[in-house]
């Protein structure tokens, strides 16, 4: 489907009443949108900014059970993250592949030590597992990561786990939960509640686009906005006390010469006990990530000094060539919303990933903490409290096996086999046909960078696409594959998203000036 995405019927329709309205356009919030509107009931999602703008477009690139769990004896929170990794490889082929990771192995020891941890990793994914895992000799494991640092190795151990891109699937939820009558817009900002007595009836909202205000009403509201639903709770309830401690995560973006083959390596121990990945990614390699503690939610997060040479530093004890800051190609941070349970603050890493749902008195309900895996399970838990609170009908939840917008099984043969038209999924063909239509849609935007001008138009004309950040950031992934060069390519975007949506070069030039901002920002400087 190509149609019914479009931002002013979305708008038009606010002023229904809904049985559910979600508050915030990340993996959360989508992941109840599209519930809700599965099960049957009228749903509405309002982002203040656009979908995945801040934590759920800067993760790690991984659909994955948490291996780093099992050493904490966390068996819980990985059997249910593998049971969502598998359901996810089933919902969405076009969207997660199957990913190998190797442990290097240096010590005799670390053989039948990650051996066993790894066979219970596969043990606990049950019929759901994507691959076994299965130990490598030093030759092995030299061919399945070339790049590994071959001083001392002895081995290694292969398992596998999921690998999506994250802005991609939050497009495939909103559209999923489109496609199933949800009313979804980006660019409009709650800016309170509404109240019938004591009981939360609704939102304030303002369109940014268009600068008015106006008011959307709901038997139910939920907040999902993630690091911000602190502040969606004070709203409620001015003496809520504070229940998000972010954390932030970095990421370094590096050319494939960093991880030249098919697999990632997964550092088991970094300086901070910390696992470190080194990712093959859309023809290039991630290396990250970190995790340190923050006061305050940022929506656009900036890497610390310390974070990028821990990255590098850490990267370099595996690698047989070491990175340097010359050699990064973007750079960017996200904050996780860890869940603590108030008035107090502790390290990242004793606070909880797992996700906590949260009714008020006055009936808000708020999903907080959590990761892109378990977004389907999180918004189960999340509607069977939304349905109590609103007094809805009782309707089934049917995500377990439900197919994401672009399904195309794994093994068929319209799956398109480049990594950029597969996250189409069903809609590559209409996509190709929209690249053919005229010259400078067909054409590479960018000498380094993967994408047609069609990637560009197609936002605009079917993603909600209304800014050259949301283009160039989201829809497709050009700054975070190579900053320097989604700079460059800017204006030749932004020519090709004024035709679409009917701006002029002011417009244009604008956007220019923004994004030059912005982009600045996951730009490593020498």
């Amino acid at each position: 489907m190509t149609q019914g995405f479009n931002r002013d019927e979305m708008i038009s329709r606010l002023s229904e009443e809904f049985d559910v309205l979600v508050v915030g356009g990340g993996a959360s919030g989508l992941g109840v949108a599209v519930d809700a509107a599965s099960r049957g009931y009228r749903t509405a999602l309002l982002e203040a900014h656009d979908f995945a703008k801040a934590t759920s477009s800067r993760s790690t690139k991984l659909v994955h059970g948490g291996v780093r769990y099992l050493e904490q004896l966390n068996f819980s929170l990985v059997t249910e993250a593998l049971r969502e990794r598998g359901r996810l490889y089933h919902n969405a082929p076009h969207m997660v592949t199957n990913l190998g990771f190797v442990v290097p192995r240096y010590t005799w020891w670390e053989g039948p030590f990650y051996g066993i941890g790894l066979k219970l990793y596969d043990a606990l994914a049950g019929k759901l597992n994507i691959e076994h895992s299965k130990q490598l000799n030093k030759k092995q494991t030299i061919e399945a990561i070339p790049n590994v640092q071959q001083k001392g190795l002895e081995g290694g151990i292969m398992y596998h786990d999921g690998q999506f891109d994250d802005a991609r699937m939050a497009i495939a939820l909103a559209r999923t939960a489109a496609d199933h009558g949800a009313v979804v817009a980006n660019r409009v900002e709650v800016t309170g509640l509404l109240k019938d007595g004591d009981h939360v009836a609704g939102v304030k909202a303002r369109d940014v686009i268009a600068g008015k205000d106006f008011e959307v009403r709901a038997k139910v509201v939920v907040n999902a906005t993630g690091i911000f639903s602190d502040s969606v709770r004070k709203m409620d309830d001015s003496d809520a006390m504070p229940m998000i401690e972010p954390a932030q995560g970095v990421h370094l973006v590096l050319d494939a010469s960093f991880g030249p083959g098919t697999n990632a390596i997964m550092v088991p121990h970094t300086d901070d006990g910390r696992v470190l990945f080194v990712i093959p990614w859309h023809d290039r390699v991630l290396v990250g990530t970190t995790d340190t503690a923050m006061k305050h939610p940022d929506l656009e997060p900036r890497a610390l000094d310390e974070e990028v040479e821990f990255i590098l530093r850490n990267a370099a004890r595996y690698l047989e060539k070491d990175p340097t800051r010359d050699d990064v190609l973007a750079i960017y941070a996200g904050q996780r919303p860890l869940v603590h349970k108030g008035g107090t603050e502790g390290k990242s890493k004793s606070i909880s990933r797992s996700h906590e749902v949260v009714v008020s008195e006055s009936g808000l309900v708020s999903i907080m903490g959590g990761k892109w895996t378990t977004y389907r399970q999180m918004a189960e838990d999340t509607m069977s409290h939304a349905i109590t609170v609103g007094g809805l009908d009782e309707a089934p939840c049917v995500t377990t096996d439900l197919h994401l917008h672009g399904w195309l099984g794994h093994k068929d043969p319209k799956m398109p086999s480049d990594h950029v038209r597969r996250q189409y999924g069903s809609d590559a063909e209409a996509l190709d046909a929209l690249a053919a239509e005229r010259p400078e849609l067909s054409e590479p935007i960018h000498e380094h960078l993967p994408y047609r001008g069609a990637e560009f138009a197609w936002a605009a004309r079917n993603e909600m696409a209304l800014t050259l950040e949301d283009a160039l950031a989201r829809r497709t992934r050009s700054l975070l594959l190579d900053a320097s060069a989604a700079l460059e390519a800017a204006p030749r975007v932004a020519a090709i998203m004024a035709k679409e949506l009917g701006h002029d070069e002011a417009w244009q030039a604008e956007q220019v000036a923004e994004f030059k901002d912005l982009a600045g920002g996951y730009c490593l400087s020498s």
